[in-house]
Order: structure tokens, then C-alpha cells, then sequence
């Protein structure tokens, strides 16, 4: 059955901005998840999971990725990330976590970590 928080409406037009407005990090990093690229597991971009939109969300997995840039280290940033994943945790969903730089200073051990976690 379908969970009513997935996806609301109330999100649609936000989450068509955000995948119109994609950063450039996001642009490289999709170009690796879709189409079932990791192990054959399909990724969904910019889901919303009730008040939250996630970057990229496994569905069979309950797997999240989020690539934090600039905003994210922000004065009380960190605190509404961690308000944010406790919220995600409750719902069963594990995210995984990398900064914006890694996807140009490490693009390989972001789809390693990618790839150990959707075993």
C-alpha cells in the first residue's frame, strides 16, 4: 500500500524546482544512480518523505542520499539536519550523507560507499 507521506502534493512544484534547478553535483551524481546503474536498484530524485524532500531516495532499500552543500554549514544548519534525519529514522529511512565537494574530490568513494550500502 501506498504511504500518503511519500510524495505529497502539497510538494509537487517544489520538487519539480528542485529537479529544474538541480546543482551541478546533483546533475553528476543522478547521472550514476538512474537507469539502475548500482546494483540494479532503482533511485527516485528529489522525493519528499512528509515535510522533507530527499536529493535521491532508494524506495526498495529505504535508502536515502543527501549532498550537502553551502546551506548545510550554515549557523543552526546542523541542528535541522539532525532534526531532519531523526524524522527520517522514525519513518525507517537510512541516509547516507556526503558533501558537495566529494562528488569532485572523490566521486569513486562516493559510489563505493554507494554501492556498500545497496548491497
Amino acid at each position: 500500500m501506498y504511504n500518503s507521506q511519500y510524495n505529497k502534493k502539497e510538494n509537487t512544484e517544489k520538487r519539480k524546482a528542485l529537479r529544474t534547478n538541480s546543482t551541478s553535483e546533483e546533475a553528476v551524481l543522478w547521472r550514476a544512480l538512474k537507469g539502475c546503474k548500482i546494483n540494479n536498484r532503482k533511485w527516485r530524485r528529489q522525493f519528499s518523505v512528509g515535510p522533507f524532500i530527499l536529493d535521491f531516495y532508494c524506495p526498495s532499500l529505504k535508502l536515502g542520499i543527501e549532498l550537502d552543500g553551502a546551506p548545510h554549514f550554515a549557523p543552526g544548519a546542523a541542528e535541522a539536519d539532525d532534526a531532519r534525519t531523526y524524522y527520517l529514522r522514525e519513518q525507517g529511512i537510512r541516509i547516507i550523507r556526503f558533501e558537495n565537494c566529494d562528488i569532485w574530490n572523490s566521486f569513486e568513494g562516493v559510489i563505493e560507499t554507494i554501492q556498500k550500502e545497496t548491497m
